[in-house]
């Protein structure tokens, strides 16, 4: 398949801008045809509510088109530069070339967006694209490589077979590889990857701390920490992992973040048609096997029948505990206090720098204390999760 889709893409075919907004245009139109499907799909995967697979994953998709579309022809004419002395009368020019035979290996927490993104990315740069879907979300697998099959040849645009594993895939020399998902994932293709010196993208996630400081207004903390932590039942990457309160207004904040849960989910979190579930069973028992030790402020309920977690707050652990030695991936929010912000910044620091970092804060020194003396890849000040909405952000992290 590698072989096919090289020759394919030294033939030039792919190449003209035109052929590439044919292609998204082509793309979206079976997408479209594709949506309840999806829906079903994820709905089965996760019992994802149809709003928020929509907001999450399929409208980042037509929007993530739509922006190619529009912008692609700009991108892709060739950049003018000033030209040195030494080189008059000569011009300088920056041209925007594909890599060639791009492999995308997407992430089981949202499998549409996370696999079908850096696939318009790639078919709008104007490469080929093999695409490993994530296999856990066996339903939504499904259907992305149906949808896939009936949309390009696969010379083209490809669906890597079920059958094929890791090693098999990963010694194949490609020219770019794109990858989301763990971090110890996320080193084996780095290492296969050097033996091509092949470049990558990893996206791999990481602890992401929430700070609540005691100018912040309480209210917005709470309802905006608690719809980052809980959509898709905490299985998103840039979700608030842990959080550190200020001593003097946490138990106001748990209070509010109490009142949210009922507004958001109703009296029974395991019967509300806007909260999703947790992917399988392994998922599962990992999660509810660290609701434990600790004082649960809230929640704390769980049904392994419907692979349900209520949303949970735990506070009184140590900072050995299980939740805060991984990502937990997880509608569970081990919470922290602290005195002083020095205090708060100690504690994030003795983490790997995170892919995501929040204040909650009405101090504007506050808020540039924590975006100077922080390290992270992407963020919000009085919010979660929302900076991925502009394109105008770039994507990237830094360290794990």
């Amino acid at each position: 398949l590698v072989e096919k889709q090289r020759a394919f893409f030294d033939t030039g075919a792919t190449r003209p801008v035109k052929f590439r907004i044919e292609q998204l245009k082509k793309f979206k139109k079976v997408f479209l045809q594709y949506e309840e499907k999806m829906y079903e799909a994820l709905k089965k995967d996760f019992n994802k509510p149809v709003f928020e697979s929509y907001t999450s994953e399929l409208g980042l998709i037509l929007e993530e088109i739509g922006m190619m579309i529009k912008n692609l022809e700009n991108w892709a004419t060739p950049q003018y530069v000033s030209t040195s002395i030494g080189n008059l009368p000569a011009r300088s020019y920056i041209y925007a070339d594909p890599y060639g035979v791009a492999l995308v290996i997407g992430a089981w927490n949202y499998p549409v967006q996370l696999t079908l993104l850096p696939v318009v990315g790639a078919i709008a740069a104007g490469n080929t694209v093999i695409i490993k879907p994530p296999r856990i979300a066996k339903n939504t697998y499904d259907v992305i490589v149906e949808l896939i099959a009936e949309c390009f040849d696969n010379e083209y645009v490809s669906c890597l077979d079920i059958q094929v594993g890791h090693d098999e895939m990963l010694e194949q020399r490609y020219d770019y590889i794109f990858f989301t998902g763990g971090i110890s994932i996320g080193k084996v293709i780095a290492r296969a990857a050097a033996e091509h010196l092949t470049p990558t993208t990893l996206e791999l996630g990481g602890k992401s701390p929430c700070i609540v400081d005691e100018t912040a207004s309480i209210e917005v903390a709470a309802r905006r920490i608690i719809w980052g932590k809980c959509m898709n039942a905490g299985q998103t990457c840039v979700a608030p992992d842990y959080l550190l309160v200020h001593e003097n207004v946490k138990d106001e904040l748990f209070k509010a973040m109490k009142k949210v849960v009922k507004e958001f989910y109703g009296d029974d979190a395991s019967k509300s048609v806007d909260y999703a579930s947790i992917i399988n069973d392994k998922h599962f028992d990992r999660l509810s096997s660290m609701i434990k030790d600790g004082t649960i402020v809230l929640g704390g309920n769980f049904d392994a029948s419907k692979r349900h977690i209520e949303p949970t707050v735990i506070t009184d652990i140590d900072f050995d505990h299980p939740l805060m030695q991984d990502e937990i991936f997880g509608p569970i929010l081990p919470a922290f206090t602290f005195k002083t912000l020095d205090e708060a910044f100690k504690i994030v620091k003795s983490y790997e720098k995170p892919l995501a970092f929040y204040i909650f804060s009405s101090s504007y020194k506050n808020q540039q204390r924590c975006m100077n003396e922080i390290q992270f890849g992407g963020g919000c000040i009085n919010d979660t999760v929302a900076h991925l909405l502009n394109h105008d952000l770039p994507f990237g992290g830094v360290g794990h």
